[in-house]
């Protein structure tokens, strides 16, 4: 796990800005399958966001602490109900942005 510095933190904010959010949280809270989904998405793009839908139990604090206290996923950045997550990939070919930020 990369412990992010604020200009790192700053880069991977710049690059999430465009993305669409490629996961929600919905009516069925957060349970074990979601989060293994969510860790095979952050092998393959190390970077994107998660929309907490409207009718969701749960709030963006508690899909933080959630996250961040199963997994090594970081959360990059909190804008509402949408989360910004990063997460260095374990295979080589997959680092994009965690080569990116390593040298910031």
């Amino acid at each position: 796990m990369i412990e992010l510095r604020g200009k790192q933190k700053r880069y991977l904010r710049a690059a999430a800005h465009d993305m669409r959010p490629l996961f929600s949280v919905g009516k069925q809270g957060l349970t074990e399958n979601w989060l293994d989904q969510l860790g095979e998405a952050m092998e393959k793009r190390e970077l994107f966001k998660v929309n907490i839908l409207n009718n969701s139990d749960t709030s963006p604090e508690e899909v933080k602490a959630y996250i961040e206290s199963n997994t090594t996923i970081q959360v990059v950045q909190t804008i509402g109900h949408t989360l910004v997550l990063f997460d260095q990939a374990n295979h080589k070919e997959n680092r994009h942005y965690s080569e990116a930020v390593q040298k910031i």
